[in-house]
């Protein structure tokens, strides 16, 4: 679950002697649709996030090198399992968000979330490596706008803003935020003026506080709807 690469999952996980390797496809990734990657490897880093969680509810420390061989440039990372993990509060409700299938979202109702919430969802990017800056309120937007950037624009960057944009989604999911999201992000107004020079723009997100009355249960309830996710395409996680 998570972000893909046009509706397609274009990468594949490869159990060998003692590590977990993450491969991009090549039957699966069309370079006329990304012609640099750099979505395959936004959505890689996501694939990686639910991997890692899944081995903290198994108890296990994942140890993740990205791009760990210059030679095989399909290989994205490796995970090792090592050593004993106390799985947290926090990662069993990520991992949890990670369980829901697929389903037609209909348009987001309620309002911006809290400043608190919105540290949280900052929180969970800088853990990753990356920042989410709120923009200015939008005169015809319900939510609240953000952008997630990285300190650079290269392969390692853009897996780690895979991984910080999954960290957020699913954070929001266990505090009742819904979320909209483009790849597309570095012409949008506002960005400039929340960002340092330095700072890459790699996705663009709509934040909606649901309302009380709908937020208990949402875990588990069907509610991603999966868009092609080219320019000003968004996908939808409530």
């Amino acid at each position: 679950m998570g972000p893909t690469v046009h509706d397609v999952h274009a990468w594949r996980f490869k159990v060998v002697a003692g590590l977990i390797e993450l491969h991009a496809d090549p039957d699966r990734f069309s370079p006329l649709r990304d012609p640099a990657g750099r979505a395959l490897h936004l959505a890689s880093g996501a694939a990686l996030v639910n991997l890692r969680l899944t081995a903290a509810q198994l108890g296990h420390e994942a140890v993740v090198r990205l791009l760990p061989d210059a030679g095989r440039p399909a290989l994205l990372a490796t995970v090792r399992l090592a050593g004993r993990h106390r799985v947290t509060r926090e990662e069993r409700l990520l991992c949890a968000a990670t369980l829901r299938p697929p389903s037609p979202a209909a348009s987001p109702t309620g309002e911006r979330p809290s400043a608190h919430v919105l540290n949280e969802l900052r929180e969970a990017a800088r853990l990753e490596g990356a920042a989410l800056h709120p923009l200015p309120a939008s005169p015809d937007g319900v939510g609240q706008r953000a952008v997630l950037t990285t300190g650079g624009d290269g392969r390692t960057e853009w897996l780690r803003a895979g991984q910080a944009l999954q960290r957020v989604l699913l954070s929001g999911t266990a505090r009742s935020v819904s979320a909209s999201f483009s790849f597309e992000a570095a012409d949008v107004p506002g960005v400039r003026e929340v960002t340092t020079p330095g700072e890459i723009p790699q996705a663009l997100l709509e934040l909606v506080q649901e309302e009380p009355v709908r937020a208990r249960g949402r875990l588990f309830e069907p509610a991603v709807d999966r868009q092609h996710e080219g320019k000003r395409n968004w996908q939808r996680v409530r």
